[in-house]
């Protein structure tokens, strides 16, 4: 177990070795963590609780708010990376690896010791992202196998899962699959909605209004054709305002769009006025109609819904972000873990 500290800086020259990154929009709070570490599992409770998990088995987790965190390494599963993660408070959470056999991995006591509760040792077996209606029903999906998602709910707040019907998984197209990058290809709405990004050869968004019975499509323009190219991330403010980012992660400086925009559920999507900086892996709308979207290369914020873009300077080795599902507390997490205020 290993403690760290907030390092917060100012841009005076105090001589102490510590800097915080501050922009007209925002302040970015930068945590010391070991140069080693790279998260893509970010579960952001309320104000005061907060999981990452990422590459090597690492799992961290703080109870201040991200002030001081406390990191482990699964024992037994020390070269998985958990790009998955779904935490219900300080003590209970879950994971899921990147990658074949796909395991499903359960604490009780803060991350100190994880039970499995899933394995799938099919060759193709991939997590890709989970997300919860409430404390006790969720769902899991990964990549296809034999054409259709592996896709999986709970009942019990993940101590036990089964494997939606046949006929409930959605038939992909052949190259279709999704994007670990962030964990947010996956987003449960209301009480029985969940939305799901793809990508690859076909990049679309699947909806279901009936906790994953049936399912509908929504075409995208996002970037695809290709199997690291599409959606990684999107968020919807409401039933009708939407955004979705990504691109190509193989070639980040292509001169394209690489965020759009809805106003009528995907119906139709727009280009924002001014764009991002490049390809994006992560998208949130943090307070009303004020979204921020992040990625290796660089941080855009948006204060009209996505229709138009600024770019924060000097941010980057990101892979998330997420806003807490109770409160205010926004954590920016990949190579680097940052507390992100945004000023009034």
């Amino acid at each position: 177990m290993i403690a760290v500290f907030l390092r917060v800086i100012i841009f005076l020259p105090l001589g102490l070795g510590f800097n915080i990154v501050c922009s007209q929009e925002m302040q970015f709070k930068k945590i010391e963590i070991d140069p080693s570490y790279s998260f893509r599992g970010l579960s952001v409770i309320d104000d005061s609780v907060v999981w990452v998990s990422g590459i090597n088995g690492i799992i961290g987790n703080s109870t201040n708010g991200g002030s001081n965190w406390n990191f482990n390494q699964v024992k037994g599963y020390e070269k998985l990376d958990f790009r998955t993660l779904y935490a219900f408070n300080s003590k209970e959470a879950l994971i899921a690896n990147a990658g074949s056999p796909a395991y499903i991995l359960r604490t009780k006591d803060g991350g100190k010791n994880w039970n499995a509760v899933y394995t799938n040792k099919d060759s193709l077996a991939f997590f890709d992202g989970i997300d919860f209606w409430n404390d006790k029903e969720g769902i899991i999906y990964g990549d296809p196998i034999k054409g259709r998602m592996l896709l999986l709910e709970t009942k019990d707040a993940g101590k036990t899962w089964q494997e939606l019907p046949e006929q409930s998984r959605p038939q992909l197209w052949n190259g279709e699959a999704s994007f670990a990058a962030s964990g947010t290809g996956i987003r449960c709405y209301g009480k029985e909605k969940v939305v799901i990004a793809t990508g690859g050869s076909v990049s679309r968004l699947l909806v279901s209004n009936d906790k994953g019975k049936n399912w509908s499509v929504v075409k995208t323009p996002m970037l695809q054709g290709h199997s690291s190219r599409g959606i990684f991330s999107f968020d919807f403010l409401n039933d009708s305002i939407g955004i979705i980012v990504g691109g190509d992660y193989l070639i980040d400086s292509l001169k394209i769009n690489h965020v759009f925009y809805t106003m009528n559920s995907g119906i139709t999507w727009r280009s924002p006025s001014k764009t991002t900086g490049g390809y994006r892996e992560c998208v949130e709308f943090i307070r009303e109609n004020t979204a921020i979207t992040v990625g290796p290369k660089g941080v855009d914020i948006s204060y009209d819904s996505g229709k138009s873009w600024s770019s924060v300077a000097d941010q980057k080795s990101f892979h998330v972000i997420r806003k807490a599902r109770k409160g205010n507390l926004v954590i920016g997490a990949g190579k680097r873990i940052d507390i992100v205020i945004l000023n009034p």
